[in-house]
This record gives C-alpha cells, sequence and structure tokens, in this order.
C-alpha cells in the first residue's frame, strides 16, 4: 500500500505533483457529504486549492489496512476554527486498479460531540 501512504504524505506536504502521480486518470473521490470530483484534475485542483488554506493542519494515520485492490485507512485530521482545534476521525477506502494506481477514494467521517439523539 505503499501508493496510499505516498499519496497521503504528499498531500499533508502539499506536493500536487506526486499527489497526482498516485492517481488514475479517472479517479473518483466521493466525500464524506456525497461531494464527488471527477477526473484527476478537478480533484487535484480541488485539494491543492482547498489544503493551503486550512489553518493548523495535521493528518495523524491510526491504521492502514491493505486487503489487495483496497486499502482502509484510519486517521484523524486536524484544523482550527475560529481559534480552536477540531479533531476529524475518518476513514478512508481507497480502490486500486490493476496499474496499481488510486482509482477511487470515498472518505467516511465520525461525527462528534455528545450522545445521538434518543429514538
Amino acid at each position: 500500500m505503499h501508493i496510499v501512504e505516498q499519496y497521503l504524505g504528499a498531500m499533508v506536504a502539499h506536493d500536487w505533483e506526486e499527489m497526482a502521480a498516485c492517481l488514475s486518470d479517472d479517479v473518483v473521490r466521493v466525500g464524506p457529504f456525497g461531494d464527488t470530483y471527477t477526473p484527476k484534475a478537478p480533484y487535484v485542483a480541488f485539494l491543492s486549492d482547498l489544503m493551503p488554506k486550512l489553518p493548523g493542519y495535521a493528518m495523524h494515520v491510526e491504521r492502514l489496512v491493505d486487503a489487495g485492490t483496497t486499502a482502509v485507512v484510519e486517521l484523524s485530521e486536524t484544523v482550527e476554527v475560529g481559534g480552536a482545534v477540531v479533531v476529524t476521525p475518518e476513514v478512508l477506502v481507497v480502490d486500486l486498479g490493476v496499474d496499481g494506481l488510486i482509482t477511487r477514494i470515498a472518505i467516511y467521517i465520525q461525527r462528534l460531540g455528545g450522545p445521538p439523539p434518543a429514538l
């Protein structure tokens, strides 16, 4: 799963060329709110515009599970919002093509902040 680690490291380092090299041309990224970016150029443009604007950004990878042509990454992202540090736990499900490049990224987040409403 070196390609997934390379992709995440390049994203954090804002190395958009290296990050793009990890992606297939027809990559599909589905975000936690159903927002979808495809193919590669619009996705890289989205991240290269967004990431530098996130104050105090940090990523901590808890674990990466290699399931052959799919990887599951448990991580947390940290940003500052209104002077407060906000940590968001996430899971990424990453599919790889036969060429070893990333073809799909689906992002799932946990919502923190209290118990769910009573049913």
